[in-house]
């Protein structure tokens, strides 16, 4: 029994450490925490933006709303680590922000050709998913031609959205991170830790 565990250990960590379907890069192995939160928002496209909702009926409830986010062009040395939105006030959830700019991102490989590769259900923490807590803020002029690029090339359809909807560009300011991508519970991340790896 023993035995059996060890090796269905083996055979994940192994699996793990193959290559992520469709990207190319090798997923970092489990206890390189950092790096795998990285990796997995990288390699994601969207993500779970959850805020408290200042809706009538809803009020102080949470609220959860999917968005397109990038942090930089695809491939290995693309990503900046921050997640840059593409917003306009019209968005039901960016009202809520407007009150209260604390969120919440969850980002998953359950997105990406890898946990169907692996059949990982996207529950399995096998199927890594990382919860960021923080804030929405405006990106300033000297930041917005590198969210620009980094939106763009990954969305491209963005640029056409309509002009009087007065889009503007946005970036998740991480206070706090969780990963769970292996057995054994979440990981803790500084933002520190974050963003001083390489992906």
């Amino acid at each position: 029994m023993a035995g059996e565990r060890l090796l269905c250990a083996v055979a994940a960590l192994a699996l793990l450490l193959a290559l992520a379907a469709g990207s190319g890069a090798v997923i970092p192995p489990p206890e390189e925490a950092a790096r795998m939160a990285r990796f997995v928002l990288h390699n994601c496209d969207w993500g779970a933006l959850a805020t408290l909702s200042a809706q009538e009926g809803l009020r102080g409830r949470p609220f959860a709303n999917i968005f397109s986010l990038s942090d930089g062009p695809p491939g290995p040395l693309g990503g900046s680590g921050v997640p840059y939105l593409y917003l306009t006030d019209l968005e039901i959830s960016v009202r809520d922000l407007e009150i209260n700019s604390n969120a919440s991102l969850t980002v998953s490989l359950a997105q990406t050709p890898y946990c169907k590769k692996h059949r990982y259900d996207p529950q399995n923490p096998l199927c890594a998913h990382i919860i960021f807590c923080g804030s929405i803020v405006k990106v300033n002029d000297s930041e917005a031609d590198l969210a620009k690029k980094a939106l763009f090339s990954r969305h491209p359809e963005m640029e056409s959205w309509p002009k009087d909807h007065n889009w503007f560009f946005a970036k998740f300011n991480i206070t706090n991170i969780w990963v769970l991508d292996y057995f054994g519970g979440l990981k803790i991340v500084t933002p520190e830790d974050y963003y001083s790896v390489k992906p």
